[in-house]
């Protein structure tokens, strides 16, 4: 049986022999390719109710042309998980926009650009739940690990804590924090190949890797696919094995959110 390392196939038609098919079998029916004909494609079947992950910190590294697949795709009833609440109109503002989110839990949902989800949950359309920016990423990271929960000393004595248990360990006041996991998980990442391999560019990377590892289905849209074997191992940040889907885009420039522009 293949494993997902970069190493050579074994003959195609010899696994094909042992598993009662013609050895004539064609070779690329065999081959894990994890590439995507389109963003269309990649986003079917993602169901209404989902929980979903997205990558991004602000504008960067969220992966755009994923959340426009997923609003044309239709889902809805979603609970949304990302560092913020959108910026202007564009990306996840669009979905909230879209009126497809029921929930979405962040650690910076305000912004001065962020007036989409401002006027939803003030009018009470959408859920929010605060969670301090470490406590997400370790929530999510701690998913993909199977841990069951842990213990956190951020949020102690404040609202955020909410009525979940607390505990004296070593003298310092602890929260109890549960693992936030994602049936899908929608990322931007940098380079790929078809076993699903990623590298991501700088600051891009954010909350991609441990979302990768804690949803049930990853989703990444990258700039260059290479051939099985030229990227380097040692640079590989998110294995082919947490990644279901990947998509090549177009590189566009990043714009910046978060402010509004001067009169």
């Amino acid at each position: 049986m293949r494993t997902n390392r970069s190493e050579p196939f074994q003959s195609d038609n010899l696994q094909a022999k042992a598993f009662g098919f013609p050895s004539s079998f064609p070779e690329t029916d065999f081959m894990i390719n994890k590439i995507a004909r389109s963003v269309a494609d990649a986003m079917a079947g993602i169901q209404d109710g989902s929980t979903v992950l997205i990558g991004g910190f602000g504008t960067a590294g969220i992966p755009n042309e994923l959340i426009e697949g997923l609003i044309e795709q239709g889902a809805k009833d979603l609970t949304v998980v990302n560092n913020n609440a959108g910026n202007a109109e564009t990306g996840l503002a669009a979905l909230l926009k879209a009126g497809r989110v029921r929930k979405i839990i962040c650690s910076f949902p305000r912004q001065a650009d962020s007036q989409v989800f401002d006027g939803l949950y003030r009018s009470g359309k959408l859920e929010l739940e605060l969670v301090p920016q470490g406590n997400l990423a370790e929530r999510i990271r701690a998913a993909g690990a199977g841990i069951g929960a842990f213990f956190c000393p951020t949020g102690f004595g404040t609202q955020l804590a909410g009525d979940r248990e607390t505990r004296d360990i070593d003298g310092k006041q602890y929260v109890l924090e549960y693992p936030i996991r994602g049936d899908v998980a929608l990322i931007k990442a940098e380079q790929g190949d078809r076993w699903g391999n990623l590298t991501y560019r700088k600051a891009a990377r954010n909350f991609g890797p441990v979302m990768a590892m804690a949803a049930d289905r990853t989703i990444a849209t990258v700039h260059e696919i290479v051939e099985l074997g030229a990227m380097d191992p040692e640079t590989i940040v998110t294995p082919g094995i947490f990644v279901n889907k990947i998509v090549k885009i177009d590189r566009v420039a990043t714009q910046a959110g978060g402010f509004k522009k001067a009169a």
